[in-house]
Formats: structure tokens, sequence, C-alpha cells
């Protein structure tokens, strides 16, 4: 080893969905929306002032958090603006687990909160979820730095309602409690409302998923102003123009449109159940989902060999290989009802 490597700070990377470069596919890999954004924000596109890239965008991102303000109806000082919901979540790492005694997420969850973990160096635990892939509450009674929780949780799809999140509150009043919210509007009910009673909750969302915004990179946490000072303290501290002026301003018509907003997300429900539906008559079982994805298994055809075979054929879902639990279950994002009638004609093709 040279002499300098010794000072590196040596991580095991988050590995993203793979983004294929295809003229012609049918991408269900990475939970994209399969519609576009609202129309108000192709016309804000249109209409942007390019002279502002100029400038330096406004630090405090006062346009977007007002409009997030104005639709959860909480103060402007209780929201935080960041890129993307990974942006916003690694901050609250940084932010609040800075303790010795371990912060606590599922087994099977989002891989990056591990990845975050290990990089600003927080011990964790990570208790497993039962063979239903549910989270065991009893679990999140100990003592801890704090608690992270998506809900519904990633890649099972699985959502606890309010009642459940309120009992982990409720035994964690002395630490920080994160619920990250990525799919909650496809069919879940928000912990925003538990904000007030609680202020050790943060709860974060993103446009990349409902919002059809994924390559805008806009995520937003909304809690406590206690708890939004002391994150924004920490931005500035890092810096001070997260936002650019594009995405605050194209962010704002994202929001405002809660008709097609809606339309689209009944849109994706609707075929989500119908996919589920599909998968189970060609042999797959499925988790719950309350997601724009579905969790599935077939009863002979490993992942592994379905994910080749589709791919073969440009279709694109994804598989956990690395975590034995879940090393034969595919992650098969919701899109247009014509990409997954092709999935269903590709798979039934396969193991029929």
């Amino acid at each position: 080893m040279r002499a300098w490597e010794k000072n590196f700070r040596k991580v095991e990377p988050y590995v993203p969905g793979e983004q294929p470069k295809l003229d012609t596919m049918i991408k269900l890999n990475t939970n994209e929306n399969p519609y576009p954004p609202a129309p108000g924000v192709l016309q804000a596109m249109k209409e942007f002032d390019v002279d502002k890239l100029r400038l330096y965008p406004d630090d405090k991102s006062d346009i977007l958090v007002g409009a997030l303000a104005d639709y959860y109806q909480v103060d402007k000082n209780q929201v935080f603006v960041g890129v993307g919901s990974d942006d916003v979540l690694g901050m609250a790492f940084l932010s609040f687990f800075n303790s010795d005694k371990p912060i606590l997420f599922p087994d099977i969850t989002y891989s990056f909160y591990q990845v975050w973990a290990n990089l600003y160096k927080i011990p964790y635990e990570t208790p497993a979820l039962d063979d239903s892939f549910r989270i065991k509450k009893e679990d999140y009674y100990k003592e801890s730095g704090g608690v992270v929780l998506a809900n519904p949780n990633a890649p099972t799809g699985i959502y606890e309602d309010l009642t459940f999140i309120e009992d982990i509150l409720q035994h964690n009043q002395d630490v920080i409690v994160i619920v990250d919210e990525a799919y909650v509007d496809f069919g879940g009910k928000s912990a925003i409302e538990l904000i007030d009673r609680y202020e050790n909750l943060l709860v974060v969302q993103t446009f990349s998923k409902a919002r059809s915004m994924a390559g805008m990179r806009i995520g937003y946490c909304i809690g406590n102003k206690d708890l939004i000072k002391v994150i924004n303290d920490v931005k500035y501290s890092y810096n001070s123009y997260t936002m650019n002026q594009t995405s605050l301003y194209i962010g704002v018509e994202a929001v405002k449109d809660e008709a097609y907003f809606r339309e689209n997300l009944a849109k994706i429900m609707e075929e989500r159940e119908r996919t589920i539906v599909e998968l189970k008559k060609l042999g797959f079982t499925c988790t719950d989902s309350k997601t724009n994805f579905v969790f599935a298994k077939h009863k002979t055809a490993p992942a592994a060999e379905l994910l080749e075979m589709l791919r073969e054929q440009n279709i694109f879902v994804r598989n956990f290989a690395s975590n034995p639990r879940i090393s034969n279950y595919l992650r098969i994002t919701v899109g247009t009802r014509e990409e997954m009638d092709s999935l269903f004609t590709a798979i039934r093709e396969y193991v029929m």
C-alpha cells in the first residue's frame, strides 16, 4: 500500500439500478413513473428564463419550500429541500446520528441506509423482518441512537399504518425517527400528520416517483422547526447552493397540479393490482404492495434466470442477488398497460 492510501475513506458504495441506453426497451427496474410530469412542468420549462442560469440560485430554496409548505399546510420553517431524497436522507444521517449507540433499520430495506452509516461511521443494527417481510415493532423498543424506517418499505413494497409508526415513535422519544416515504402516495397515508405530536419525527419524500421527476432530483423532508434548523445548518456547512434554478422553478409547477397528480396515481395503482393478479396466474407469489412496484417470486423459475430472459428481450427488472433472503425475488416497476402486457407475454412463454 502506498503511504497516502491509508488515509482514504473506503466504503462499499450503493449500487443504483441499471440505466440501459437502448432506443427500444421496457424499463421496469428503477421505479420511475411511466407517465410524464404535469403539463405545467412542460410549460414552465418552455418559459424558463435561461439568463437566470448565470446567477446563483436562492440558497433558501424559498419558492419551492413555500409551495410544499402550502401543499402540506405546515410552516415554511418545517420544510427542507435537497437534491433528491437521497441527498435529504444523507444530510439527515449526518445531522442527527452522532451517538455511540447504534441506529436501527431493518435487514431488508433501502440499502443506501447501510452505506450512509458506514460512510459517516455511524454504528447500526439491522433487526430482521419476519418471515412475511414485515417489521417487528418490538425490535425497535430498545435503546438506540435513532430509527430509520422506509414506509412503504423497499424493496418489499409493504406498508405499515400510522398506528404502527406511532407505536414506534412512542417507544423512541429520546432519538430522531426518520420515516422515508418515497412511495407513500401509492396507497399509504403519510406520517406528516404526526409531526406536531412528535418533535423527533422527520418525514422524507421525493418528486422522483409519484411526481414523475426522477431526472430533476428533488427531495424534501418535513418536521419540527428545530430539526429543520439543524439540517439547514449542516447543509450550509457543506454546500450552500444545493438546488439549481431550474429545479426550484419547475418543482413549484409539479406541486400545483393536484388533479393530474391524482389521476396518474390512480392509473398506476390500478395497473399494480392488475399486475399482481396476472403474475399470480403465471405462478408468482407477490407481497401486498403499496408502491409503484411489485415484489414477486416464481414457484419454479429462479429469479436470476427470469432476469436474464427478460433482459435478452430488452425488458429490464431488478433482482437483489446479494441478499440471500430475497435473492429469488424480482422487483418489477409498474409501467403502462402495454408495457406490462409485454412483460406478461415474455414470462408466459418462458414458464408455461
